[in-house]
């Protein structure tokens, strides 16, 4: 019988398998029996899935499905095939973000890691999909719905947690090539193309004492997915060196990652607004989601567009500013981002291991945006970058106030200092983080094992609002202000924001693992005590509690403060004036309880339950519009979102057959909800206050024959606000008895494959139900069920084993649908949405050797 595909034809001999049922090394280890550990895992999974034996609902998912999927896709597009999670993808090729959900719960509520080390943005916990791991690197994706490890360091994880697991290196000399070809084929979309190339060596062992390593490069590039501007430029390397220590399974790594992306906002930013019908259906013509930018019609429309260019500087006048370069989808997104990890197991002793992870990471990125905006009907200008002086009781002052940019020297080159400008103004973004994991692990016999760990997790966190010039197209000289900021008159740089935030977490925790009633019956007893502290230096002085600010230049920090002094009214509350720079800090703990069980009905069937309290520390913008409010108030000290989540799960496991079902139940008090503001380029969060969520989630994979697979997964989520809420200006919203935002109350697909000698053949569906746009429940979008095809065709008949050709079809019958958006408490549609990938095809050559 010839070799399964199913694996991947190149992957196969590339891949060595590892259990990794958990986040960090340790974690790891401690899940894993001894035999497991030594002798390496034997494979479990049924078609790509597999359902741990944990008192924990949790999802393994394997390379066999990953690499069915599009070569390149960002991991969380696969993982939409998880009972409980929803990813609506901004591109048919995952490099422009989306929208990632579990449960119900945004990505800021979920832990996303990369080999144990946390990837979560510090300051907002947002997981950033378009700048994950190539998938041809990934191993495994361990999926926690609804809890974390003892050991994990995280700090908002309330709704699960996600562990990408990269390659091992393998023992033999190898490697693996992809090239990638695809459009986007639907109605209007004209000529969209997409390549991708990636190559990997695999050096085998190369000492013959297991020293081994791979490195790997990828490059991608793709045109906007609607409009006519723009696109996403994608570099990615990776490396990873590993040496054996004995032949128990201890060993040490290290490993580097490092991912350059350059690209527009290229979802689609059009409003709700006169594409759906009351009952939140798309009813207009799928072609109008293909647009050439600009703003409007008649005079609006000879403002702008693409290709453009800024009018000449008029010597002696005041200047508007040019609207060339001002439409919102030639806002930036740039990031620069990396990490160095180091993973390691010892066995100090019989029974006794150590193990230890840690990393080091970088990011610099920035949100896009120019200081003018155009009126998309009348065309009108709206500049807020001045190049005259801003005047405080007869005083010329310079910086940022009031929204306006004030610099005092002539920035167009006309020789006078009467104009006003278009200047880039992104939100920036620079941080350094240390993360460090230590484990101990005690085998008392062959039934009973305990563990002690510390978590070490502290990020620097900068963020500043340098500006920059645009060149005669409209184009920003560098995407990173930072780079070369623009100075005022004495020499200052002029920015709309300036702070600093250390994010540090100290973590220790202990857990118990003990086998009974002859093995059936497993207990784990955990629990985790995190200490966070948020260090707050606010450099600006700050004007409302929704956290704007002015950022005068130095030498105008005393005039401004002067006429703007900070007052309390001792009766009323009312604040008014300017709450000084100043430096704040925040301390958060709990203990948090884990505890779960595991029975064993028959050598096939069990049942799990699992309870497990979770905290999520308030973000940083949280936190920096607290710094408003006095300190004697109570509301200078935005409460943690608290939550208990309780699993019964009743499972099915053999060699053919992996099924499960998991009921589950969540309470959350301080339920903290977020939606990005384009704006400030910043999260605005609402209080929910107490929240009840309850559902189900299950999945059966089924191979009755080497050569077909049939997998099945489904879920429902009740979701109820149990009170109303305080909207703007301490009114009471009517959220009491509704169904939070952006929560799908079913969710259900399968896929089906198939192989013909050479030849495989996929397709899946996945529904994806009705969704509010607010917590008042008085806006939705309609349900949209995707298909997808994926074909495979094996060179082996050929001479060449480790080669295949893969056809990917996304989006079979074009569905036209809202994917992501934020939404709010009370949002109308005339808010910004992004629309679901349209219908896409690519082509890869993958060439193993």
């Amino acid at each position: 019988m010839r070799t399964m595909l199913a694996c991947g034809v190149a992957f196969a001999a590339l891949i060595t398998p590892a259990a990794a049922f958990a986040q960090s090394t340790g974690s790891q280890a401690f899940d894993e029996s001894t035999e497991i550990v030594v002798n390496g895992t034997k494979e479990k999974a049924v078609g790509g899935v597999e359902i741990p034996d944990s008192p924990k609902a949790k999802v393994l998912i394997t390379s066999e499905l990953i690499q069915r999927q599009r070569i390149g896709q960002s991991i969380n597009e696969v993982l939409n095939l998880v009972p409980g999670v929803s990813f609506t993808n901004n591109d048919p090729w995952g490099s422009s973000g989306g929208s990632f959900t579990i449960r119900g719960f945004n990505s800021d509520r979920i832990s996303q890691t990369f080999d144990g080390i946390p990837l979560n943005d510090s300051g907002n916990y947002a997981v950033y999909t378009n700048q994950q791991l190539d998938s041809e690197l990934i191993e495994n994706v361990n999926v926690n719905l609804g809890s974390t490890d003892v050991d994990s360091p995280t700090a908002s994880a309330v709704g699960g947690t996600v562990n990408i697991n990269s390659l091992k290196p393998s023992d033999t000399m190898g490697g693996l090539a992809t090239a990638s070809y695809g459009n986007i084929i639907a109605p209007g979309s004209g000529d969209r193309p997409y390549t991708r190339v990636f190559g990997m060596i695999q050096t085998g062992d190369i000492t013959g004492h297991g020293t081994k390593a791979w490195f790997a490069a990828s490059n991608l590039h793709n045109e906007p997915a609607f409009a006519n501007y723009g696109g996403v430029q994608k570099s990615q390397f990776n490396a990873k060196l590993w040496q054996d220590i004995g032949s128990n399974g201890d060993f040490v790594s290290i490993a580097g990652h490092y991912n350059v992306n350059r690209n527009n906002y290229n979802g689609s930013p059009l409003t709700a607004a006169g594409f759906v019908d009351a009952n939140g259906n798309i009813n207009v013509d799928k072609s109008r989601r293909f647009y050439n930018i600009g703003y409007g019609t008649g005079a609006a429309a000879a403002t702008g567009g693409a290709p453009c260019n800024t009018a000449a500087a008029r010597p002696g006048l005041a200047d508007l500013p040019n609207a060339c370069g001002t439409s919102f989808e030639r806002r930036y997104n740039p990031s620069n981002t990396g990490n160095a990890r180091f993973n390691s197991r010892f066995t100090l002793a019989e029974g006794l291991i150590f193990s230890a992870d840690a990393a080091y990471q970088i990011s610099k990125a920035n949100g896009g945006g120019v200081t003018t905006s155009v009126n998309g009907t009348t065309g009108a200008i709206t500049g807020n970058a001045r190049e005259g002086a801003y005047v405080l009781n007869g005083q010329s002052l310079y910086g940022f106030y009031g929204g306006g940019y004030y610099f005092g020297r002539d920035l167009n080159g006309d020789g006078d200092i009467l104009d006003r400008v278009t200047l880039a103004n992104p939100s920036q973004t620079k941080t350094k983080r240390y993360t460090a994991v230590a484990n101990l692990s005690y085998e008392l016999n062959d039934q009973n094992r305990v563990r002690l760990s510390y978590t070490f997790d502290r990020a620097r966190h900068r963020q500043t609002g340098e500006l920059d010039f645009i060149d005669a197209g409209g184009e920003p000289f560098d995407v990173f202000p930072v780079n070369e900021p623009i100075f005022d008159v004495n020499g200052n740089v002029v920015q709309k924001r300036d702070r600093k935030s250390f994010a540090t977490l100290n973590q220790v925790a202990g857990e118990y693992r003990g086998q009974f009633l002859e093995e059936k019956l497993t207990v784990l007893l955990g629990v985790r005590a995190p200490f966070f502290k948020r260090e707050l230096n606010q450099n600006c002085f700050t004007t409302a509690s929704n956290g704007n600010v002015d950022c005068p230049s130095s030498g105008a920090l005393a005039a401004y403060q002067a006429a703007n002094p900070y007052v309390v009214n001792a009766t009323t509350g009312v604040i008014t004036g300017a709450a000084a720079p100043q430096q704040r800090n925040y301390k958060y703990d709990k203990l948090l309880p884990n505890i779960g069980a595991t029975f064993h009905l028959t050598s096939t069937t069990s049942v799990a339950a699992n309870y497990a309290k979770n905290i999520s520390v308030p973000s940083t913008d949280t936190l920096y519009n607290a710094v408003y409010v006095p300190l004697s108030s109570d509301a200078s000290q935005p409460a943690a979102e608290t939550s208990d989540s309780y699993d019964l799960s009743l499972r099915y496991q053999r060699s053919i057959v992996q099924a499960g079902i998991t009921g589950w139940y969540s309470k959350y008090v301080n339920r903290i909800v977020s939606a990005f503001n384009d704006d400030c380029q910043c999260s605005v969060d609402t209080n929910l206050g107490a929240v009840k969520k309850y559902g189900i989630d299950g999945s059966v994979s089924v191979r009755p024959i080497p050569q077909v697979l049939a997998y099945v997964f489904g879920s429902y989520i009740h979701s109820e606000i149990e009170d109303n809420v305080a909207g703007a200006g301490g009114t009471l919203v009517a959220t009491a008895g509704k169904r939070e935002r952006n929560t799908p109350k079913f969710m259900y697909g399968g896929r089906l494959q198939g192989s013909l000698g050479n030849l495989d053949v996929g397709g899946q569906v996945k529904y994806t139900g009705s969704r509010f746009l607010n917590d008042i429940n008085t806006q939705k979008f309609g349900g949209y069920t995707v298909v997808d095809l994926d074909v495979r065709y094996s060179l082996a008949s050929f001479g060449m084993p480790k080669t295949a050709i893969q056809l990917n079809l996304t989006n079979l019958f074009d569905k036209f649908y809202i994917g992501s958006f934020s939404g709010g408490l009370t949002t109308a549609n005339s808010t910004n949405v992004n629309f679901g990938s349209p219908r896409a095809i690519s082509g890869s050559l993958i060439v193993g050797f």
